[in-house]
């Protein structure tokens, strides 16, 4: 079965030139899907350029916002003003506080540990059975792999095993995103995909977190923002007349 390979998270500054780079390098290197992430709500036109320029590439965009709540009340002002905005709400974790709630939130998509200090990275077990009540995925980015060496790249690597390993356990899916913003770093989503047999994924698993998990986030999302839209499974085809 072909796939269809997403990076949900380029990290590109939104200004149209350099989006259009990004834009064609993803084709070029074999994606479907991108997205990345807006610091406030694209207007209609900005939005309406991207989608048009990744569309005449081949490329199906998405919009995405990233947040880092310093609290709970934060995050809830964050969702209840934005989560209609964007296809794609990734929450940056940095406290156990947000991660638990974000966890158990349905409107969140994505949540990321940046922090490369394994003592702020508070995907456990706890988290992992709340997130698999609501769908929220656990996104990994890649290029710390690129970019780091030695000790650090050891500790990050040791990190990784054991939130994949709580992920799959508790099935929870998992994302695999590059978080890179140079080009230099750009690579094909298979070559990508090997990197996570170094945490632990078996092949078929680290092809799913870059293609079918991401892609579905994607899906989901946009049958929810569509206007039409009821419940999951109901959709308003045509509003009847009363007569």
């Amino acid at each position: 079965m072909k796939r269809n390979f997403c990076d949900l998270h380029l990290r590109a500054s939104p200004s149209e030139a350099k989006a259009q780079r990004f834009i064609a390098k993803a084709a070029q290197l074999g994606y479907k899907q991108i997205s990345f992430p807006f610091s406030a709500p694209p207007t209609q036109i900005e939005l309406g350029n991207i989608k048009k320029y990744a569309e005449n590439s081949g490329i199906d965009f998405a919009s995405r916002a990233d947040f880092k709540p310093r609290n709970q009340e934060d995050l809830m002002r964050f969702l209840r003003k934005y989560r209609r905005q964007f296809e794609v709400i990734c929450i940056l974790c940095d406290n156990k506080e947000v991660s638990r709630q974000a966890a158990k939130d349905h409107r969140v998509d994505l949540l990321n540990f940046p922090s490369l200090d394994y003592k702020k990275r508070f995907f456990d077990r706890a988290e992992a059975e709340l997130a698999c009540c609501t769908g929220v995925a656990v996104e990994i980015d890649l290029k710390p792999l690129l970019v780091l060496e030695g000790p650090p790249r050891t500790r990050i690597l040791s990190s990784l095993r054991r939130e994949t390993g709580i992920a799959t356990e508790f099935r929870v899916p998992i994302v695999l995103s590059s978080g890179i913003g140079e080009e230099v770093l750009m690579h094909k989503p298979r070559d990508f995909a090997s990197l996570a047999y170094m945490f632990g994924l078996k092949e078929s698993q680290a092809l799913d977190a870059i293609s079918t998990n991401p892609t579905a986030i994607i899906s989901r999302n946009r049958q929810k923002l569509d206007p039409n839209f009821v419940a999951p499974g109901i959709t308003v085809l045509k509003e009847g007349k009363s007569q």
